[in-house]
């Protein structure tokens, strides 16, 4: 088989709930590619907010069914990105990610970090739920300097 195909298969194999958490991710993260680059951070982290707008956020705890589930979305979300014809950075599948975790109530943060290499500015991404990183398997994160304050809230903050 070739591998368009075989994605498929492995595609419905899964169940519906995932099925539909690759589409919306999908979605979401052609979404997002287009929109941080009309919109900008900002307002583009405040559309994502409407669709969040008033869903009850749970702290998970070490291990339990939150942290589970987050890690399954996650994997999800990232199967979802590589599979997508155009291609995503770091910060727009760790807000995507960030959003699909918000949407299910699971309380999570987007750290967003810095770094200065070989004379150049680098910025990179990533999503932690109770202090545990979701989406940076190789630990990149580990090179950047996060900034001060990490996003827990899609919504409007003030400084």
């Amino acid at each position: 088989m070739r591998p368009l195909i075989q994605v498929w298969h492995r595609f419905w194999a899964l169940r519906a709930n995932s099925r539909h958490l690759i589409l919306e991710a999908a979605v979401a993260l052609t979404g997002t590619w287009v929109g941080l680059r009309v919109l900008g951070f900002r307002r583009w982290k405040r559309v994502l907010a409407w669709f969040v707008a008033g869903r009850v956020r749970q702290v998970p705890a070490a291990e339990s069914a939150h942290l589970v589930a987050a890690r399954a979305i996650a994997r999800l979300e990232d199967g979802a990105a590589r599979h997508l014809v155009l291609r995503t950075n770091c910060l727009e599948r760790s807000l995507v990610l960030y959003w699909l975790l918000e949407r299910r109530g699971i309380c999570g943060q987007l750290r967003i970090g810095a770094r200065k290499q070989g004379g150049r500015f680098e910025a990179h991404a990533w999503v932690e739920v109770d202090g545990l990183v979701l989406n940076d398997p190789y630990e990149p994160h580990l090179h950047f300097a996060p900034f001060g304050k990490a996003i827990t809230s899609l919504g409007t903050e003030t400084p």
